[in-house]
């Protein structure tokens, strides 16, 4: 049996920066289900970085993780983690409520958020139909985010820092003896007097191997698609190459019925859906794919000639859409980092330093607190209140 001071279940984004961070406190050891860390969640992300998507918390968040991002430790990436993108958040005329709220929530932490008129969102993106927009939000600060640099660039600092990445080593038994968490897997026994259950989708079954109550975790699909876009109208004939399209922002919704962006010369289109499912290895329906084409179609002045590639990915999130990171209150030693929902690649750094600080009992970071977090408002005590 190998000991620890730090066990960490699952090696998504979560558990590797939190795994990178606690590594600068003492010995870990990051135990991966599948062969490959990042599988179900983190290697299927829409990959932007935005400072107006989610809860104030979420937000917060990312925020908090600017710095790291455009400023990374060296050596931690060859390539910049963040490159320009822009997001426009459109809305009809029936959304215009809608998007007047987001830009007054947006702009209580991004300060450069822009509310536009028609004229002004379909100068930014002619590509929009403009019998169907009515104006926009625009975040010229979104960036896409290079989450295999990101991804790797955590574990390679994990592996630096002296701590170690356990591949094919899903836990089958877990018990607590004597202060120490003992994990049972195919590739052998570890033990550490703390456990960090960033187990994705399946952290409520770790939880039940633990004897722990589960926080009500639902892993909900979210199908998405590349495709080759067709021009009806010559005017758009020239950026339809992938020189053209590079440029456009990514483009979602304001009730976030659909998002697309630019991906390597083709577009990426989801239908943004949230259908709970079991933890699986999940795959794309045909439903998702046809609503998602059609509620595009509507928006835009293409529509999709090929389809080139399809897949879904996990996401998962409590009653709340909250992030759930701190100790139980039943159980000694055993740490929560879930429900990162769709925000856990964006918000990666802040929340990786916010779980070691917690699992080593120090504070919020201060970068953190001084955004209004409150640990109390991340802990699994929330979500058991009557």
């Amino acid at each position: 049996m190998e000991r620890v001071d730090f066990l960490i279940v699952g090696g998504g984004m979560a558990g590797a920066s939190a795994a990178y961070e606690l590594a600068a406190h003492g010995s870990v050891i990051v135990l991966e289900r599948e062969s490959q860390p990042g599988y179900h969640s983190t290697g299927r992300s829409a990959a932007l970085y935005t400072q107006t998507y989610g809860h104030p918390v979420v937000r917060a968040l990312t925020v908090a993780s600017w710095d790291f991002y455009t400023n990374p430790p060296d050596g931690f990436s060859e390539h910049p983690l963040l490159t320009p993108r822009g997001v426009l958040l459109i809305g009809r005329a029936d959304q215009t409520a809608a998007l007047d709220r987001d830009f007054a929530e947006g702009r209580r932490l991004t300060p450069t958020v822009e509310r536009l008129d028609r004229a002004e969102t379909l100068a930014r993106a002619p590509f929009l139909n403009p019998d169907y927009v009515d104006g926009a939000v625009w975040e010229p600060e979104a960036m896409d985010m290079d989450v295999h640099a990101i991804h790797g660039g955590y574990l390679r600092g994990l592996k630096a820092r002296g701590g170690r990445l356990v591949t094919d080593a899903g836990v089958t038994a877990l018990e607590r003896r004597d202060g120490l968490w003992i994990a049972t897997t195919p590739a052998g026994d570890f033990a550490a007097p703390v456990l960090v259950n960033a187990a994705g989708a399946w952290a409520d079954g770790l939880a039940g191997m633990a004897g722990v109550r589960p926080v009500g975790l639902v892993p909900k699909r979210r199908t998405a698609i590349t495709f080759d876009p067709v021009f009806a109208d010559p005017v758009f004939a020239e950026p339809a190459d992938a020189a053209g399209l590079a440029g456009w922002p990514m483009t979602i919704d304001v009730d976030e019925q659909f998002y697309m962006k630019p991906e390597s010369g083709r577009l990426l289109l989801s239908p943004a859906d949230e259908t709970p499912v079991e933890p699986c290895d999940v795959q794309p329906e045909e439903l998702d794919i046809a609503i998602a084409v059609d509620r595009m179609e509507q928006a835009v002045r293409f529509s999709v000639r090929r389809i080139t590639h399809k897949w879904a990915g996990l996401r998962s999130f409590v009653a709340d859409k909250v992030m759930v990171v701190g100790y139980d209150e039943s159980v000694d030693g055993f740490f929560w980092l879930a429900g990162q929902g769709g925000y856990g690649i964006q918000t990666a750094p802040a929340m990786g330093r916010t779980a070691a600080a917690l699992v080593t009992g120090g504070g919020l970071p201060a970068e953190v607190a001084a955004l209004g977090v409150r640990a109390e408002d991340l802990a699994p005590a929330r979500l058991r209140r009557p």
